[in-house]
């Protein structure tokens, strides 16, 4: 056997008469390099999709913009002369306060934004849009040499400038940062008092999230009760029998959610085919089917039951059947083969398709918004709503953030009890 050869201090040497350490070391450098290299658009493109809009969300929930611009930075001057003032005194902030009003309103007109501020602050207060919006052009013409006091001056061009309340709203929302709207997205506000939860008529936002993770729980059940014996059968029939099966399943994918959707909502109508035949058997009340929570239990399961039957199913066609008959030939009845037996090593299955058909449940809003009616609204349609026709992104965005952590939460809980490495998609 040939000896390696070794330099002066005794340490290997490689091939080319680098230390074989060295070599080893920039080989694996080397080897690691072309690794992400070659998952670098992979990469990329989880960073750009997913990562950078989460990371925007957050942000969004937290920062204090009206428009595109930070509230201070519009604001400048009352944000500075508004610091030392508290609300809970029951007085008016002083003189300076409104006469750094009317300075930065000037700028904010001139500049076409006091209509941004006054948006922004009506998410917290109602009314102040209006405020700022009327206002505008009236405080432009104030000569702050000679028009002053201003506290006097403003309240005689709207005497809402002398509400304590929006005042205390401009104090708690002058800064670059704000809870206000992770407030808001739990049904509370602040005051001239401090932190207060909303009057009960305008508590919607807890009850929209338990019942949305209520719903897409019985969902998630719905589909599992449904989707076991399928997929059992699918596992259980011949191939060519169970691949023509499998197919009739994967056959809403093929349909637009929309469709679908619409579909259920002409079905589960007052006048519609489901009704219509229960009259026909000869019941006289027909059913509420829609607009209802129950019209997005049965919609809804509909749509995602492919989702729970396929991890199921590929789990069910890795279980061998002699296990069953083998538990039979010891004298097991049907039912304990299946329970002690066959169950158990589903687990895993059940796993990933209560834990996919959850969370896609949780995020639904076009099955909601069309079948859902009132009683059925998920907090997603909130979410859209708040983005889309108010333009409340903060609000939206604190929603968001809520529903991810609750989300997180879950699937932490679910992995400290089942364990993630037990779930199997196939």
């Amino acid at each position: 056997m040939a000896h390696a050869e070794t330099d002066a201090q005794g340490r290997i040497l490689a091939a080319d008469g680098t230390p074989l350490k060295q070599s080893l070391q920039r080989a694996l450098r080397a080897q690691k390099m072309r690794a992400l290299l070659l998952i670098a658009p992979l990469l990329l493109f989880v960073v750009i999709t997913f990562v950078m809009p989460i990371g925007d969300m957050l942000l969004r929930s937290v920062q204090n913009k009206a428009g595109t611009h930070y509230v201070p930075d519009l604001i400048p001057n009352v944000a500075e002369q508004i610091e030392d003032w508290d609300p809970a005194s029951g007085e008016l902030p002083p003189e300076e306060v409104f006469r750094a009003m009317v300075v930065d309103l000037q700028v904010a007109f001139d500049e076409k934004n006091h209509t941004q501020l006054g948006r922004r602050f009506n998410y917290e207060s109602p009314g102040m849009d209006s405020l700022f919006r009327t206002s505008g052009r009236r405080v432009s013409g104030l000569d702050l040499e000679t028009d002053g006091p201003f506290r006097e001056a403003l309240i005689d061009i709207n005497d809402d400038w002398g509400d304590l309340e929006y005042w205390a709203t401009i104090k708690a929302n002058s800064g670059y940062y704000t809870n206000s709207f992770f407030l808001a997205a739990v049904d509370m506000e602040r005051d001239s008092t401090g932190i207060a939860q909303k009057d009960p008529d305008q508590r919607i936002y807890r009850k929209l999230l338990v019942r949305t993770l209520w719903l897409s729980a019985v969902i998630t059940f719905c589909t599992l009760l449904l989707g076991y014996p399928v997929a059992w059968l699918l596992a259980d029939l011949p191939a060519r029998k169970a691949n023509l099966l499998l197919i009739l399943v994967l056959l809403p994918f093929w349909t637009s959610l929309l469709v679908r959707t619409s579909s259920w909502k002409i079905l589960l109508q007052q006048e519609g085919v489901i009704n219509d035949f229960w009259v026909w058997l000869g019941f006289v009340e027909r059913l509420s089917l829609i607009n209802n929570q129950l019209g997005v239990v049965i919609a809804m399961t509909h749509i995602l039951l492919p989702f729970m039957i396929l991890p199921l199913y590929s789990v069910m066609k890795t279980i061998p059947p002699s296990y069953l008959r083998a538990a039979k030939s010891l004298g097991a009845t049907n039912w304990t083969a299946f329970w002690r037996v066959y169950f158990p090593q589903t687990t895993a299955g059940i796993g990933a398709g209560g834990l996919l058909v959850f969370i896609l449940a949780v995020g639904y809003f076009i099955t909601p918004e069309l079948v859902g009616g009132a009683d059925g609204t998920f907090i997603s349609n909130r979410i859209y709503f708040q983005f889309s026709a108010i333009g409340n992104w903060g609000l939206a965005a604190a929603l968001g953030t809520i529903m991810l952590v609750v989300v997180l939460v879950l699937y932490y809980v679910y992995d400290r009890l089942v364990g993630i490495d037990n779930v199997k998609l196939g």
